[in-house]
């Protein structure tokens, strides 16, 4: 059995777990790798992260029955973090890879989080931007969030992300940065947490930030 104590990283098929666990080692977590849903439900905390794209995605999650183990700890009160990816996934579905017939335009996603995944327009804001938006942006919010701790208004993160979730309802957007316009960088809903960038890669302002969940 699973050590509880332990920070809990499923792996998908969709990269980056080294880096996030190496990560979160870094800053005092006890992380592990996790591949099926029963060592999901014994996790106390659980990091789902990724890269790629959001067909394939969901593809594994669901070859993988993990689905409804993600479904159920989101729901159990126990921290959550999504990353990148895995900050996508959380919402009702994606834009991207969407077939032409698909039920509102969009691949589904996991529903845990209202809301749909759009891609950054290439004339967004009237500038001419480069997509995907690749390097660092600077974080901004209005109201407070336990994993900003030590954080400052404008310290910058890294992103590497051709698109970016819409929540339906805003009160979750937890942070914001500009790429043409505003777009939601992070949310927070109770027990739940998702970052559109990498605190794995965001240098010092990742580490505290993974530090903050970790000490959750």
């Amino acid at each position: 059995m699973a050590d509880l104590s332990r920070i809990a990283i499923i792996d998908y098929r969709m990269g980056n777990l080294r880096s996030v666990q190496k990560a979160v080692e870094h800053v005092g977590g006890a992380a592990h790798i996790v591949t099926r849903p029963d060592e999901i439900s014994e996790a106390q905390k659980l990091i789902l992260p990724g890269v790629g794209a959001f067909g394939d995605g969901m593809r594994f999650l669901d070859e993988l029955k993990l689905s409804d183990a993600i479904r159920a700890f989101a729901q159990s009160g126990k921290p959550m973090l999504g990353i990148c990816l895995g900050m996508q996934l959380l919402f009702d579905g994606s834009e991207e890879d969407a077939p032409s017939d698909a039920v509102d335009g969009l691949v589904p996603g996991l529903g845990i989080l209202s809301g749909r995944v759009v891609r950054f327009d290439n004339d967004r804001g009237g500038q001419r931007l480069k997509v995907p938006q690749m390097g660092w942006n600077a974080l901004r919010w209005d109201r407070p969030d336990p994993l900003l701790d030590g954080v400052n208004q404008g310290d910058a993160v890294y992103f590497v992300h051709s698109y970016y979730a819409q929540p339906t309802d805003e009160s979750v957007v937890s942070m914001r940065a500009d790429y043409g316009g505003d777009f939601c960088a992070s949310v927070h809903k109770d027990n739940l947490f998702a970052t559109q960038f990498h605190p794995e890669k965001s240098q010092r302002i990742g580490m505290k930030i993974l530090s903050n969940f970790v000490g959750l």
